[in-house]
């Protein structure tokens, strides 16, 4: 099975958080309420170069995702 690129995660135990789940490498899930980002890979040095390029572009495509999915539910 095929999983879409990013999820939208929910937790009463954090009522305000907005959570993006990212489900492709680098794995990641970030807290759209406070930007803080948890990375559920282990990078060796290749990776870490290779994400630092990365990261903003795929925070921004969560941020952007999220938005969308908003703008479907208000539909």
């Amino acid at each position: 099975m095929d999983f879409p690129k990013f999820l939208l995660g929910d937790n009463t135990d954090y009522p305000s958080a907005i959570f993006v789940i990212h489900t492709e490498f680098p794995r990641f899930i970030i807290n759209l309420e406070n930007d803080e980002v948890e990375w559920l890979e282990d990078f060796d040095q290749h990776d870490q170069k290779e994400l630092e390029t990365e990261a903003e572009g795929l925070i921004q495509q969560a941020t952007d995702f999220y938005d969308r999915e908003i703008l479907r539910y208000e539909d």
